[in-house]
């Protein structure tokens, strides 16, 4: 299936992508898209593995572990990230670090 993609009247780029590629693509965004998701993976970036109330001190802002827990808890059901108990405490850690290319695709869009 060829996808065109028009962006500030230049020509159509042809783009080779599945349905199925555009699905995953989709439900990996939808779930990431918010603030507090993005800044999980940037410190879990930096070192891993956390558990939740460390991430809530590093992000810097008032955090309620439970609205934490439950960004937490949707990014390891969708396989963004993998987890482990010790004792009482739960630590995250990402599934796979090629997620970590969103920040490049980021910091190099001329969109935002």
């Amino acid at each position: 299936m060829i996808k065109y993609s028009y962006i500030c009247n230049m020509e159509p780029v042809k783009r080779k992508l599945s349905v199925e590629k555009l699905k995953s693509v989709a439900n990996l965004l939808k779930t990431i898209s918010h603030p507090v998701k993005l800044e999980i993976l940037s410190v879990l970036e930096a070192q891993e593995p956390l558990d939740v109330s460390t991430i809530c001190s590093r992000i810097g802002v008032v955090c309620e572990s439970s609205m934490m827990s439950h960004h937490l808890a949707k990014m390891k059901d969708n396989g963004i990230l993998v987890s482990d108990k010790i004792g009482k405490q739960v630590y995250y850690k990402i599934a796979d670090r090629h997620i970590l290319k969103i920040f490049d695709c980021m910091e190099n869009c001329d969109l935002v």
